[in-house]
């Protein structure tokens, strides 16, 4: 499928989703977002693709929704400004669903500022990797607005508590060094060093066994509302399952023969 306002390229087993409106800081219109959700089905549904990292071109990750197609804005659409921001609240917070769904990991390779939506889009990846460039913030209070897309459920366990207060009440900017001090950022590498890095991490993740990785994923994100007892109850169902998967079998004769697994998603 051809994109506009993306590009979607494949790189060996890892899928790379890049926001392509680097003149307006990859700020996210209905286009994008439909495009966006587009691109995360047809990655869900291709098997080869084991991984996705989501970054963004230039200088920016995400400067978040396209303010001029908010309602006023010189490039509003539809019969009122309304109906547009309405659009935003709605199809916005369907790309961070949409990346929690994805039965594969995701990273956000946070190349730039990744501001409201996009602060989002980046917290809602599984994980993180930055450089001296990448700062987050909650940029909604700076216009009015409550935090949306998901704000409050992200950022608490993206930087804990107290840390999340601070920055979606005022609006400040969580920078490189304190993104990887509170554990928002997994790893904090050098700007030349960003793109290989992360590349290295996907990679690594597109080794592992699909199906363990996909369950796994879902779990962890299960377990963040649940009690320890219905966390063990899903954990042994789970189990149940990837015992009987081929790639389990695979795991065994490799660590028996003292070799790599070569995992097949089955």
């Amino acid at each position: 499928m051809a994109y506009e306002t993306i590009i979607l390229e494949k790189r060996g087993n890892v899928a790379v989703l890049t926001l392509n409106r680097p003149d307006r800081f990859n700020a996210v219109t209905a286009k994008m977002c439909e495009e966006f959700l587009a691109a995360l089905q047809e990655v869900d549904n291709d098997i080869d693709s084991r991984v996705l990292v989501l970054t963004g071109a230039g200088k920016a990750f995400c400067s978040g929704a396209d303010v001029q197609g908010m309602s006023g804005g010189k490039e509003a659409t539809g019969d009122t400004g309304k109906g547009t921001d309405m659009q935003r609240k709605i199809v916005g917070p369907a790309m961070v669903m949409a990346l929690q769904k994805l039965k594969k990991p995701t990273i956000a390779m946070v190349n730039g500022v990744a501001a409201g939506g996009g602060a989002a889009l980046a917290l809602g990846c599984d994980m993180r990797m930055g450089c001296e460039n990448s700062r987050f913030i909650n940029a909604f209070v700076r216009i009015g607005l409550a935090s949306g897309w998901g704000g409050p459920w992200l950022y608490p366990r993206a930087m804990g508590l107290g840390k999340a207060f601070e920055i979606m009440l005022t609006g400040n900017a969580l920078e490189a060094k304190d993104a990887e001090k509170y554990g928002t950022l997994n790893h904090l590498v050098p700007v030349a060093d960003l793109e290989k890095e992360t590349m290295a991490l996907a990679n690594k993740l597109a080794e592992g066994a699909p199906i363990a990785l996909a369950i796994t994923k879902q779990q962890i994100y299960q377990a963040l509302g649940t009690d320890l007892e219905g966390a063990i109850k899903k954990a042994n169902e789970s189990e149940t399952v990837t015992l009987g998967s081929e790639d389990h079998k695979e795991g065994v004769a490799a660590f028996r023969e003292k070799r790599k697994p070569v995992f097949k998603g089955r």
